[in-house]
């Protein structure tokens, strides 16, 4: 029987990982600290892997597959085929950003400004690549974490580190002076798997269901009754995915609405449901939209 050799990052990815997938249909379960979690399909064989790696074994072939950020692809150089991106993140659903920041107080507001001086971050190749383009010589040192008290205790004058809001770094006291990447996560392959029909059509059910779990998060179903003559009020003011399903109840003039809605916009859409004449409104979460 042919395998899927399938990376799942370890760290802070790891559980919104195992959660998407089980949404999607397949169950992991990691035992202890094994690094080789057992998963309800025979086709796939899982492995986890930090994401600052995940792209190297993806390229070796160790791994036909897995997922890792968009930003260790670019630190890595690594030659894979970049399949899908996914967000992960439910409430902001925006990608992350490198960002270079300084001591609030400091005196450099430019990119030109740090030349001759020091960069602490995680990003390495990354940042002196960017700097090389810019033409700005600048020393860039590995930073192990605790890379913001790093500038602010004067052991960098600067770092390149992640962010969403920003909002950590600036209660770091530093200020942000340049957007340097964007990053999300990234569904990758071997190149070499790729080529191969079975694994490509594998790594594809994959995306479809993960895509439909991601998609399911901010939507919800909403079901409701109302008479036949309210039918025009009620769909008049309803957001829908698609057209929404009206059938007849039974020996009834009354008819059963449902749809699918974004779930931001629940509460103020309940009342105004109510109000043009639906009753019984039941509202439901969703495990993939596709």
């Amino acid at each position: 029987m042919k395998k899927l050799k399938f990376g799942i990052p370890k760290g802070s990815l790891q559980k919104a990982t195992i959660n998407l997938f089980e949404k999607s249909g397949w169950k992991i379960n990691v035992n202890g600290r094994s690094y080789f979690p057992d998963i309800n399909d025979e086709e796939i064989e899982c492995a986890i892997c930090r994401a600052q790696e995940m792209s190297r074994y993806v390229e070796t072939g160790t791994l036909d597959a897995g997922l890792t950020g968009r930003d260790w692809i670019e630190e890595n150089e690594s030659d894979v085929v970049m399949v899908d991106d996914l967000v992960y993140s439910k409430v902001s659903q925006k990608p992350a950003r490198w960002v270079l920041a300084v001591p609030a107080g400091s005196k450099i507001e430019r990119l030109e400004d740090l030349k001759g001086k020091k960069i602490a971050t995680e990003l390495v190749n990354f940042t002196k690549k960017f700097f090389k383009e810019k033409n700005v010589d600048v020393k860039v040192e590995f930073s192990w974490g605790a890379t913001e008290a790093k500038a602010v205790s004067g052991l960098a004058d600067a770092i390149v580190e992640v962010t969403e809001t920003g909002s950590t770094i600036r209660a770091h006291g530093l200020k942000i002076i340049y957007d340097l990447m964007q990053t999300n996560t990234q569904l990758i392959a071997n190149r070499d798997s790729y080529k191969d029909s079975w694994k490509k059509a594998k790594i594809g059910q994959i995306i479809l269901l993960l895509k439909g779990a991601l998609r399911a998060e901010n939507m919800v179903a909403l079901k409701m009754n109302l008479p036949q003559e309210k039918v025009k009020d009620v769909i008049g003011i309803l957001p829908s995915l698609n057209a929404p399903t009206v059938a007849g109840l039974y020996n009834s003039d009354w008819v059963s609405v449902e749809t699918v809605v974004d779930s931001r916009v629940v509460r103020d859409l309940i009342p105004r449901l109510m109000d043009a004449g639906a009753q019984g409104i039941i509202e439901y979460s969703l495990n993939k939209v596709i």
